[in-house]
């Protein structure tokens, strides 16, 4: 092998860089050894498979032992979800939150962090229009609570609200290894546990963004993982408020896909509700999950009369009726707003109303309904796919006929969105692993007599995907993430400055002091919001308005004498931040 050049040596590149400057090139002459693309990767591949097979050798005995112990191995789980992503933070640290759903999320998580359901009208609220933003009868977000409690409980324990989308993926992964274990074998509810791990850590999109999925997937962990158990007659009561906590937190973070989900737990038990003498004990089973459930009807009830003024409006609703948007489903004619709208406001209704498009028929329905059969890739990493078929293999009973059925009911309903987006699904994350599992386990125990290899060998594949792109995001600088990003399965993770919201946050948080921002979009601007709030607006450090014209506002600037005042220019390239001028002229550009 040729030596290394010196001048890779001698960079500045940090020592466990040096082997991807090494093969840094996808282009052969580009490298001193002849690596292409095709070479780099599988080269990384086998020296990760090679140590997934070393260390399964050394920690099979020590994993089987953590397998006995359900506490420890949740506890395990969600450690390691917390300390991989808290270990990229160097490189991806808290993620930027950017466009309106975040925005409207972090204002739910600011509203519960200041114990209210709802904040009062500001009186200069025709400044601070903005998306999936209600300003009457109350200054609220339409989002459901429970993505919300997330982000309060991040921002109460932690100042940071990001902290609770961290720990709720680590609940997740935790959760998802107790849901298996009332379905499989402890062994394989472990590697269920670490396949969650996998797809649904550090690098998965719902842990670096604020919109969630993780809550809603818990959801599901509950609800699933209670129902094997109900049947076994021992701690009823205590899986009773489990599946009725379940059903709750779906019906406070995800309302409409919590009817599925409801509806889902009433097919499970279909074959005693045949029987009438299974009648009295699924009655006196109802009744720990009612109990559970009552807490969510009342938060629900409270938040709509907090929010709409009314017990029975959701705020959805109400942003819908005001606003137009989001848009309503495809068997409805599209919404209708009833206020005047802002540019973006504008923007996004048109948006939503052009995808929304004309009633439903049949056939645009199956139509969209193939369309998004790749999101659910989302659930499922690759090496995964070749075990599935292996599901349908062995014996059959109700619970398999009914997992399938459960993914289809939510398959089906969810279509009646225009939009579509995986954590509208995310309540069946723990099913969907269940499906990878009993498929895993399915193969090794078929007659095939390679089965049981073949299985380990997907497991270790799993493991060997996620580690080879954990290392490049955890070790990677700028030419690596650039050479390697267009290879990547899903980009869930946040790095670079792509929208300039970074370059503008530094400077407004090193310039002392309170400020007033105004946002002024041009003709051009699109679907990248950035007027967005706390739920104390006028207590804020950072105040964003709309800029609504020098003579109007002259008014808000009045009532914040106190605040440096600036003007933002996001449709600028670069986006442009400066003071906010006392006559026209020319605004430096964000350094």
């Amino acid at each position: 092998m040729r030596k290394v050049p010196a001048a890779i040596c001698n960079n500045g590149v940090p020592g466990s860089m040096y082997l991807f400057h090494l093969f840094r090139s996808f282009l052969p002459l580009h490298n001193p050894i002849g690596f292409g693309a095709a070479d780099f990767v599988l080269f990384a591949f086998a020296v990760l498979l090679a140590a997934g097979v070393i260390a399964r050798a050394w920690l099979a005995p020590a994993a089987q032992r953590l397998a006995q112990r359900p506490v420890w191995c949740m506890a395990f789980l969600f450690g390691l979800v917390v300390v991989l992503r808290l270990a990229l933070l160097p490189l991806h640290p808290v993620p930027t939150p950017s466009g309106a759903d975040d925005f409207s999320y972090l204002l739910l998580g600011d509203t519960l962090a200041h114990f209210r359901l709802a904040n009062p009208v500001h009186p200069l609220h025709r400044f601070f229009e903005t998306t999936f933003v209600i300003q009457e009868p109350s200054y609220s977000s339409i989002y459901a609570l429970g993505q919300g409690f997330a982000l309060a409980l991040g921002q109460l324990a932690f100042g940071e609200p990001w902290a609770g989308v961290l720990i709720s993926m680590g609940l997740l992964a935790a959760l998802a290894y107790w849901m298996l274990q009332g379905w499989t074998p402890p062994g394989w509810a472990l590697t269920g546990g670490l396949l969650a791990v996998c797809e649904f850590g550090p690098l998965n999109r719902w842990m670096n963004n604020y919109w969630g999925g993780a809550v809603s997937a818990i959801a599901g962990c509950l609800a699933f993982g209670a129902l094997p158990r109900l049947r076994t007659g021992r701690r009823r009561w205590a899986y009773g408020i489990a599946l009725g906590a379940g059903l709750g937190l779906q019906m406070l973070t995800r309302p409409y896909e919590s009817l599925f989900l409801d509806l889902s737990v009433l097919l499970y038990f279909v074959p005693q509700l045949r029987r009438r003498a299974e009648w009295p004990r699924l009655l006196r089973l109802a009744l720990p999950v009612a109990v559970a459930l009552v807490p969510a009807v009342a938060l629900q009830l409270a938040q709509d009369q907090a929010v709409t003024g009314s017990w029975t409006t959701l705020p959805y609703a109400l942003s819908r009726y005001q606003y137009g948007v989001p848009t309503t489903f495809t068997f409805e004619p599209n919404a209708t707003p009833h206020r005047a709208l802002t540019q973006a406001q504008q923007l996004y209704y048109e948006g939503q109303a052009y995808v929304h498009g004309p009633i439903d028929t049949p056939g645009r329905y199956f139509e969209r309904l193939a369309s998004r059969a790749g999101f659910y890739r989302f659930f499922f990493l690759t090496p995964l796919l070749l075990a599935l078929p292996f599901f349908f293999a062995g014996r059959w009973g109700y619970e398999d006929g009914w997992l399938l059925v459960t993914i289809a009911l939510f398959a089906f309903g969810a279509n009646f969105y225009p939009y579509f987006f995986p954590h509208y699904l995310a309540a069946l994350t723990p099913l969907f692993l269940l499906l990878s599992v009993r498929s895993l386990q399915r193969l090794s125990e078929s007659r095939w007599s390679g089965g049981q290899a073949a299985a380990r060998w997907l497991v270790i594949l799993c493991g060997a995907h996620f580690a080879f792109w954990f290392f490049i995001h955890a070790q990677a600088d700028e030419s690596m993430l650039r050479a390697t990003a267009a290879f990547e399965t899903a980009d869930g993770i946040n790095y670079g400055d792509p929208e300039g919201r970074v370059a503008v946050n530094r400077k407004l948080a090193q310039a002392p002091g309170r400020h007033l921002v105004f946002v002024r979009y041009f003709s051009t601007h699109n679907y990248h919001e950035w007027i967005h709030n706390a739920a104390d607006i006028d207590g804020a450090r950072v105040i964003w308005a709309l800029d609504l014209g020098p003579g109007e506002n002259e008014e808000l600037k009045r009532r914040y004498p106190d605040r440096t005042v600036w003007l933002m220019e996001p449709d600028a390239i670069p986006p442009r931040l400066a003071p906010y001028p006392k006559s026209h002229g020319i605004f430096e550009d964000v350094q």
